[in-house]
């Protein structure tokens, strides 16, 4: 997403021409369009999701192939009918998506194994993020395009952080059996469960969001003797990398280490 993202701020590639497309997203006219982002995650979540499961659990490939060309398919297509994007801004970010995943692929179970038990990793994670981010390229006008990339790498910063404080106190743990496993009928039982779960997690991301916001924004307005209530003084780098980075940084460690904990607490 890092290398989609400041990829149209380098190419500076202008989105559809309006009209003779009709741009149905009119926060994101400042941005623009190349390579389609959209297109990136919808194709490396649905093909990562496929390649990380069919070593693990009993499905039909074909059938998840089918599953992850159709999603990845329909985002690409939403990109096209919305006048975000030209078919070209989507074909580069599918291409993108499958190169970074054929590249990575082979390293996944080892990263796996580092990001879960190394103490550096969560360290360099978190530096690594905020650097890039801050780093990020420089427009001669505001553009979403790097408070959205900072969104996406304080959640990637606090995901690493998070898995590693789970792994760190057990709550990682190995199904046991052959791979690849059978998949579990869904029950009534197993569905409130899981409703429960999603309603406890999304509560404390929606407390952890405001409670974040509110603290890095002041603390960031005393520091620089500004009112951060001011939306162009939200926009300014040194104001909205910071705050933007540790709310969503908290939100990642809160989803992936107190949550599952609270889960286990109350046998969720």
């Amino acid at each position: 997403m890092y290398i989609g993202q400041a990829s149209k701020d380098l190419l500076k590639w202008p989105r559809p021409s309006c009209p003779p497309v009709v741009k149905l997203e009119t926060r994101v006219e400042a941005e623009y369009g190349m390579p389609s982002t959209h297109a990136i995650a919808a194709t490396s979540i649905s093909f990562t999701f496929l390649l990380a499961a069919m070593d693990r659990y009993q499905f039909p490939f074909v059938l998840g192939l089918v599953a992850a060309v159709f999603l990845s398919t329909l985002v690409s297509l939403s990109r096209l009918y919305t006048g975000m994007h030209t078919v070209l801004d989507v074909i580069c970010g599918v291409l993108i998506a499958l190169l970074f995943i054929a590249v990575t692929s082979p390293i996944w179970d080892s990263m796996d194994h580092l990001l879960l038990t190394n103490p550096i990793c969560p360290v360099c994670a978190v530096v690594a993020g905020f650097l890039l981010s801050y780093n990020y390229p420089k427009l001669d006008h505001y553009s979403t395009t790097r408070a959205d990339t900072t969104v996406i790498l304080g959640v990637g910063a606090g995901t690493c952080v998070g898995i590693w404080i789970t792994n760190l106190i057990g709550l990682t743990y190995v199904p046991s059996g052959v791979f690849p496993l059978g998949i579990p009928l869904i029950t009534y039982p197993m569905l409130l469960k899981q409703l429960l779960r999603f309603v406890l997690g999304v509560t404390l991301l929606v407390i952890t969001r405001y409670i974040m916001k509110t603290l890095s924004l002041k603390a960031l307005g005393l520091w620089y003797k500004v009112s951060t209530q001011d939306v162009l003084v939200r926009q300014r780098l040194e104001i909205e990398v910071p705050y933007k980075f540790v709310t969503y940084t908290s939100m990642g460690v809160v989803a992936t280490s107190l949550v599952p904990w609270i889960d286990y607490l109350l046998e969720l």
